[in-house]
């Protein structure tokens, strides 16, 4: 219910205005409405980086994103020897937002700009057995890796039978979860961590033409260029930790506060997001937390 940055179709980023920049120019390039003019291939060489429109005014209204016109990009790919088939449901969101500390008994500590960057895929994925149509697991991406968890576990929207699986979005960081509630991740003994917090809020239907399949290379579907773009949805992100965590965390003990940096260097700070075929599930199974 507090969530600031929502998720956009693809093609709605394109056209409020995403910049594609090259290594080596000053002068970013707009983006058609249907990436066709993103170079192809080439894996993440660090070449080519997308991100938000210069205008202030106009950046800060693409981060929020386009909830009531937002698209999830289904893959389909059978697993297990084809006894399964695999739908991975991405869901673009234009900007990642800042992270938020738990330390002992001090709850939401903001970390300054830690953990913000443009340019957020996430996805969870439904396991279909092939022989009986059924749904068998659920995959929920969190951060790095995530967890399957049994269709037996799953919430189930109300009022459509109990058959449409939930999955929650976590606050600004937007990793997957099957229930409301708060998630720490870090040191859960010494209750430190970064928090995850998820409940019911605004909500994406992604029946009702609010799905495309992108990929299903046995069904002859043609993906679409922007699915070919291999470098990063946003330029990398460089912080200064312990200054962010100094400045945000004060009050803190000086041992805690370099704790909690190592945490947040650890889990939130890395390469810039990459779109979907470069992740590791696109080709592979899903990998667990």
């Amino acid at each position: 219910p507090n969530e600031s940055y929502f998720p956009s179709s693809v093609t709605w980023f394109f056209q409020k205005g995403a910049l594609l920049y090259q290594k080596g120019s000053k002068t970013p390039m707009p983006v058609a409405a249907d990436g066709s003019n993103l170079p192809q291939g080439g894996g993440n060489d660090g070449g080519y980086w997308l991100d938000l429109p210069v205008d202030g005014n106009q950046r800060e209204k693409v981060k929020k994103g386009d909830l009531a016109g937002a698209k999830v990009y289904v893959q389909a790919k059978p697993m297990l020897g084809g006894t399964v088939t695999d739908l991975a449901v991405w869901i673009f969101y234009p900007f990642n937002g800042p992270a938020r500390a738990k330390v002992g008994l001090i709850p939401s500590i903001p970390l300054g700009k830690i953990g913000e960057h443009v340019g957020d895929w996430e996805h969870v994925t439904l396991r279909v057995s092939n022989f009986s149509g059924e749904l068998l697991r659920m995959y929920f991406s969190q951060h790095s890796a995530g967890t399957w968890v049994d269709a037996s576990r799953l919430e189930y929207l109300d009022g459509d039978g109990g058959n449409r699986p939930v999955a929650y979005a976590s606050q600004h960081g937007h990793a997957f979860y099957p229930n409301a509630g708060t998630v720490l991740q870090g040191n859960t003994s010494l209750g430190i961590g970064i928090q995850n917090d998820c409940a019911r809020g605004s909500r994406l239907d992604t029946g009702a033409g609010r799905c495309e399949v992108v990929s299903a290379e046995y069904l002859g579907v043609k993906e679409p260029a922007w699915l070919g773009f291999e470098r990063e949805w946003g330029p990398r992100e460089e912080y200064d930790i312990g200054r962010e965590i100094n400045r945000a965390a004060r009050i803190l003990p000086r041992s805690v506060r370099e704790r909690l940096a190592k945490l947040v260097e650890k889990v939130l700070v890395g390469e810039g997001p990459t779109g979907p075929k470069m992740h590791g599930n696109w080709r592979n199974d899903e990998r667990e937390a």
